[in-house]
């Protein structure tokens, strides 16, 4: 197989949603999935809109795929973040763009987003989207669903239900990070259609 496909996602966490779109784009190509990942000095920033770390959401998809997709933490935004905007004009976003490709070893490249402002986005960056549509599953409204039960309790599992088993799995024996969060103010802005932590955005 000489083609692949760049799939820059949050993932946090990997939903049913995540796992429909990468098992059909393995149909045709070689799968290199990119978690975002938010940087300051050594460590990485998670808020309650990113709960889950690097090395969590990479096992999220481990344990479904193995080795048969690739995950890399390349898509890392190192602080302050505020640097890499505007996107397409800013130097360090080009940088970030070409740190990710130079882990493909393909011939040819495509990416995929089921966002249409996102799909212009990664063709400025002449990174070659597929045409594609959003599924259903939400990670944030499933966030949501999983700080409700860290706070209220009870027997409601619907969350489960819109995610992999073996992802279930893996929320429930880091369940201390739902309820860290759940309990927290969001440290997160949204700066040009964008998501950053506060914390190292200067």
């Amino acid at each position: 197989m000489n083609s692949a496909v760049i799939y820059l996602a949050h993932m946090n966490p990997m939903t049913k949603a995540h796992e429909a779109i990468i098992s059909k784009l393995k149909g045709d190509y070689h799968v290199y999935v990119f978690p975002v990942r938010f940087i300051k000095g050594e460590r990485e920033i998670n808020t309650k809109s990113f709960p889950f770390p690097y090395e969590l959401r990479k096992s999220m998809v481990e344990s479904i795929y193995g080795d048969l997709v690739s995950v890399f933490p390349d898509y890392t935004f190192q602080a302050p973040y505020f640097r890499y905007l505007p996107p397409l004009l800013s130097s360090r976003s080009w940088e970030l763009r070409n740190k990710i490709v130079a882990q493909i070893r393909e011939d040819r490249f495509v990416s995929y987003t089921g966002d249409k402002a996102e799909r212009f986005m990664l063709k400025a960056y002449r990174l070659n989207p597929i045409d594609a549509h959003r599924l259903v599953i939400s990670a944030s409204s499933v966030k949501k669903e999983l700080y409700r039960r860290a706070l209220e309790g009870g027997d409601d599992i619907s969350w489960r239900e819109k995610l992999p088993e073996s992802v279930v799995e893996i929320i429930e024996k880091n369940w201390g990070i739902v309820e860290k969060f759940a309990r927290s103010e969001d440290r997160t802005i949204r700066m040009m259609g964008m998501k950053f932590p506060r914390d190292g955005y200067r």
